[in-house]
């Protein structure tokens, strides 16, 4: 089964969605707000899931259910398919505030009708509906109960989106505005400006969420303000994990089926710039065509076939044709991952790990005899604190790698990762003198104890003794990368507003690698130390330094220019002139009239004579 999701956006769009306070933003704004960013999230990760879009308040009806009086101003604004930018530009600008109200159980329903019609043949792993209400629309309740069979039945998961806080008392309480990862109930405090009618819509909306997933079904109710919080990050690219099997061997009688999974990959931004016609923006209307030309006066143009590659070494160029480049490459047999040996785990230090790439390596899946070898191995590992050198070949057209194993034992799985190593031209070793030898750079030991407090300040793991627990505040696999961030953003802006400079980058991405306010606070007093004990003093000049223009402006450098005919010796009429003032610029086109004589001039082969005289 496709593990892609079949979504339908549900807004409401009513008159009442327009209403705000002074100074603050319309629950329709931040409807569409949230729509947008939940959409643009599934654009950028390269998401199979489809979405469809439902409107209801609007002025006009367009549904599949629609009667003389049922299912009134509800409008499928968009079927299921995949999210594009079409779709951001329709809700930044053709989804309009309508005059209307309608019921959102009614809604409901089309959105259910969508889901069953435009499945029907496909396969989806989850089928779901997310409704944006201020819930100020009348509603009935009368087919309540079929509504929520058919819910259950379906396998049909909901959300609601709300512009205020609810909690799991009587339609009050707040998610609270800290971090995302927090319990976000928090503490319960009576709305303010909620009608009746919106009292009467949160009783039922939690009265749908309890009866479909319980007590756990009040978690599915967001405000707008946590859900933009939660959406301020592009989601990111989704990735298949693909196995990638072989046989482990260790020596010339032992093989285990294995498969790895690639566990960290470095993931680079998808170059997918392309050329096109700035007018009409189409790739169709911009021509390539590439001409091979001898360098002559001619340009005399060469068949692309009769060209081949050259290896530029220095100065020459070595002609290298396809194929001598098929008969360079390593011949290989195949897959491999080979076990060379085994060595003590502290000899393979984290500063030779390398590659772009983490590979987890299982016990080949429905086979006991490899499960049983590979857990020896990796437990025979682990109490031995050894770990296995390992030959890597991913397939017969790749070069071989040399890696590390280690074992790795979790509560729920167990297995090794392999890191690559590196070869001899791989290392860079550099030659520095050491700090210890210089007297001037030795520092007190109140200077080291100073130091040395200011990096314990400054650790990112906290340790609760008590609870023998580790927190990382600040885990970097938990942080988007800021690069891909900026990138969509600046792609979604030029998409929707191609006429517009760039925005500015958020706030968000600039805040994202600040070190934690937990960890500023506490090294405080000692950078106060490190001030005190590393004082910094202006330093004074010796002497004035002489620069080039110094030398040669006119008054500092002055040349006298002589009429000079004694040829027969130049170097003392050049040492005349030294001694006498003159000036430069009157003197440089002689200097170097002479200077070319003095050079090229060869008399019965004593050049080089004159030159070094």
């Amino acid at each position: 089964m496709s593990k892609a999701a079949a979504v339908v956006l549900c807004m409401d769009v009513g008159f009442a969605m327009s209403n705000s306070l002074p100074g603050e933003e319309s629950p329709f704004e931040l409807a569409k707000k949230v729509m947008t960013m939940f959409v643009q999230r599934q654009v950028f990760a390269e998401s199979k899931d489809e979405i469809a879009l439902v409107l209801f308040g609007t002025d006009g009806t367009k549904n599949a259910l629609a009667g003389e009086d049922q299912y009134q101003n509800i409008t499928v604004h968009r079927h299921l398919m995949l999210p594009d930018f079409d779709l951001l530009e329709d809700i930044e600008s053709k989804i309009q505030p309508g005059s209307r109200q309608a019921d959102f159980l009614d809604a409901l329903v089309v959105c259910m009708d969508v889901i069953q019609r435009e499945t029907v043949g496909k396969k989806f792993e989850k089928k779901h509906i997310e409704v944006f209400t201020d819930l100020s629309s009348p509603f009935s309740k009368d087919q309540l109960d079929i509504i929520i069979h058919n819910l259950k039945k379906s396998s049909i998961s909901l959300q609601f989106f709300l512009p205020f806080p609810i909690g799991k008392e009587d339609g009050t309480g707040d998610r609270g505005d800290g971090n995302l990862g927090s319990d976000h109930h928090g503490l319960d405090f009576p709305l303010k400006g909620i009608t009746e009618q919106q009292k009467e819509g949160i009783r039922m909306v939690k009265k749908v969420m309890m009866s479909l997933e319980g007590e756990e079904g009040l978690d599915e109710i967001y405000s707008f303000s946590e859900s933009l919080r939660r959406l301020c990050v592009f989601k990111k690219i989704e990735r298949r994990s693909i196995p990638w099997a072989c046989q482990l061997t260790i020596g010339s009688n032992l093989s285990i089926k294995i498969v790895a999974y690639k566990s960290i990959v470095q993931e680079k931004v998808k170059k997918s710039w392309t050329v096109v016609d700035a007018r009409t923006v189409k790739k169709e209307d911009v021509q390539k065509e590439t001409v091979y030309c001898l360098n002559d006066d001619d340009e005399t143009e060469v068949p692309k076939e009769e060209t081949i590659q050259g290896y530029r070494y220095g100065s020459d160029i070595i002609p290298f044709s396809k194929v001598d480049e098929e008969q360079m490459k390593y011949k290989s047999e195949g897959k491999c991952f080979s076990v060379l040996g085994f060595c003590r785990s502290s000899q393979v230090h984290r500063r030779y790990f390398m590659g772009n790439q983490v590979l987890k390596v299982f016990a080949a899946r429905d086979d006991k005899a490899a499960a049983v070898a590979l857990s020896s191995l990796i437990h025979a590992l682990d109490e031995l604190d050894m770990v296995a050198v390992v030959r890597y070949v991913y397939d017969r057209r790749a070069n071989p790698q040399v890696g590390v194993a280690f074992p790795c034992i979790k509560d729920t799985y167990e297995c090794l990762v392999y890191v690559q190593l590196p070869f001899m031209e791989d290392l860079r070793q550099y030659k520095l003198s050491p700090l210890k030898n210089n007297k001037k750079c030795t520092p007190t030991e109140a200077q080291l104890s100073a130091v040395g407090a200011l990096i314990d300040s400054m650790s990112l793991v906290k340790k609760d003794e008590e609870e023998n627990t580790i927190e990382d505040l600040f885990p970097t696999t938990k942080i988007p990368n800021p690069e891909f961030q900026r990138l969509f953003q600046c792609l979604l802006h030029k998409a929707l507003h191609p006429q517009e400079p760039l925005p500015p980058i958020q706030q968000h991405i600039l805040n994202m690698l600040d070190p934690p306010t937990e960890v500023t606070t506490k090294c405080q007093v000692p950078l106060s130390k490190i001030k005190t004990l590393f004082p910094l003093t202006e330093a004074i000049k010796k002497k004035d330094q002489v620069t080039a223009q110094d030398i040669f402006s006119d008054n500092g450098f002055q040349l006298l220019v002589t009429l000079w005919t004694a040829e027969q010796n130049p170097v003392q009429s050049f040492c005349t002139i030294l001694s006498t003032s003159g000036s430069l610029s009157g003197s440089a086109p002689w200097l170097f009239t002479r200077f070319s004589w003095l050079v090229f001039l060869e008399v019965d082969g004593q050049f080089l004579l004159f030159s070094l005289s």
